[in-house]
């Protein structure tokens, strides 16, 4: 114990664990965040016999000669003769990290990654696109062309902002309010009206529901319907890309609502023990459908939550692109650098219906939803910021949103007529070698259309 003492204390003189933890926190966006913890606990997990450090010294002064504490897996802590619980809720709110207000002027002091001119526009002209597809969408899913739509209103700078910060490299995990990731990467207007309509050339061949896009080609794992089941495959493929050694990181995408499910605490624990490279960002707009997050949980929000599991967090304006882009870039580079988890809780507003399934008007006052889809909104917040820049002009806004309509009501009467899936695409791409059982199927279904036609869709190819 002697040995063990002097070997600590020299270290301590010595500043090797400052060195170890200013290493970790030269991102000059979360420097302050990271400047009053003096030391910091850090349990073992893939880093092979790395030292833990010692326990916080606020609430005990820790002298080495004299030190009290129990030798535990993970790490040594520190004895007290204080009963002393661990407060339920913090004093204070994690802030919220933001660069423009309200009217889109930079907040003074704000510490921010620049953006050109040309990034800027294009993060603009995507947020317009994005808003002018979904209207259109939406209502044509109401005019009974499409099943189903789900709207991204109101979360259009978490969408676009986050995909401008990433890299292509970088495999996204959606729930299903991110198909601005896929509009920033190259996914055409013509592809988002080939998957809801479900033709021939969607990249899904039709098997999914609307809205449920995926692209191999452009690193965007298909969408699936269940909460939170992409949080722990997340974990998995960024702990690949590590293996691969990748420059590159996972993203998943998450609501609030999905922190009530088992899946998200799972993957939470399994990339922060594994230590995977993935940044989970979390969508938290008020609701989950109709339950408001004062039903879903007492915490401080979700960016509370990562400090449990051990990863390091960080809570954005959701609607402030310029913010969410700089967190983003500066996340990504930690996640890269380091090859740790980061969670990012944007906190913004779900302007629109959950889906085509429901009304909000039901479970929340019609003045909120306008205040947040005008005050708050988004797109103008940052049309604001880059018209001041010189970057924008009305005309160019006019011009924009025109030929935005019509690429889009272009796009669905060309996937209104176009073909949909053969009938055997129902049985491919499953089992290199078709196993029986799945021929058996197909021949039984290929007689039951010809016994009954009438109650099978025509414009299915046999």
């Amino acid at each position: 114990m002697n040995l063990l003492r002097n070997i600590l204390k020299s270290r301590i003189e010595s500043g090797f664990y400052h060195a170890l933890i200013s290493n970790h926190y030269n991102s000059p966006l979360l420097a302050k965040t990271h400047a009053s913890h003096s030391c910091v606990s850090r349990f073992e997990s893939t880093k092979a016999k790395q030292h833990a450090r010692l326990c916080n010294h606020e609430e005990e002064d820790c002298d080495l000669n004299n030190f009290q504490g129990l030798d535990f897996p993970g790490g040594r802590v520190a004895f007290t003769t204080q009963m002393k619980f661990i407060s339920e809720y913090p004093e204070k709110r994690i802030p919220c990290y933001r660069v423009l207000d309200d009217d889109g002027y930079l907040v003074a002091n704000s510490m921010y990654e620049q953006v050109n001119k040309e990034t800027a526009v294009k993060m603009y002209e995507n947020m317009v696109t994005l808003q002018v597809l979904d209207t259109i969408f939406y209502e044509a899913q109401r005019q009974g062309r499409l099943s189903f739509y789900l709207t991204s209103t109101g979360e259009e700078a978490i969408n676009i902002a986050t995909a401008a910060a990433l890299m292509p490299d970088d495999v996204v995990l959606p729930q299903y309010r991110e198909p601005g990731i896929l509009l920033w990467r190259g996914f055409t207007v013509q592809e988002f009206a080939n998957q809801c309509f479900g033709t021939k050339d969607d990249c899904g061949k039709g098997r999914q529901m609307p809205i449920h896009y995926g692209s191999k080609k452009l690193n965007y794992i298909t969408v699936s319907s269940p909460i939170a089941t992409q949080l722990p495959q997340a974990a998995g493929v960024a702990y690949s890309l590590k293996m691969d050694k990748k420059k590159a990181c996972a993203v998943a995408f998450t609501g609030d609502g999905a922190t009530s499910e088992g899946d998200f605490h799972a993957g939470l624990n399994f990339a922060a023990v594994m230590e995977a490279p993935v940044m989970f960002i979390c969508r938290n707009n008020g609701w989950a459908i109709s339950t408001p997050i004062t039903e879903q949980f007492r915490s401080d929000g979700v960016v509370i939550k990562g400090q449990a599991y051990g990863i390091r967090s960080i809570r954005v304006d959701g609607n402030d692109a310029l913010a969410v882009y700089s967190a983003i870039r500066a996340a990504r580079e930690m996640v890269i650098r380091e090859q740790r988890p980061i969670l990012v809780e944007a906190l913004t507003y779900r302007v629109g219906h959950h889906s085509t399934s429901d009304d909000s008007t039901k479970y929340r006052p019609p003045q909120e939803i306008d205040h947040w889809r005008t005050a708050r909104s988004p797109l103008r917040r940052f049309r604001k910021w880059v018209q001041r820049n010189g970057w924008w002009t009305d005309r160019e806004e006019d011009e924009l949103r025109g030929r935005v309509r019509k690429q889009v009501l272009s796009a669905i009467q060309v996937a209104e007529k176009m073909e949909k899936p053969s009938l055997t695409e129902l049985f491919s791409d499953v089992y290199h070698e078709t196993p029986s059982i799945l021929n058996e199927q197909e021949k039984s279904l290929r007689e039951t259309i010809k016994r009954h036609p009438q109650d099978f869709p025509v414009d299915v190819p046999l």
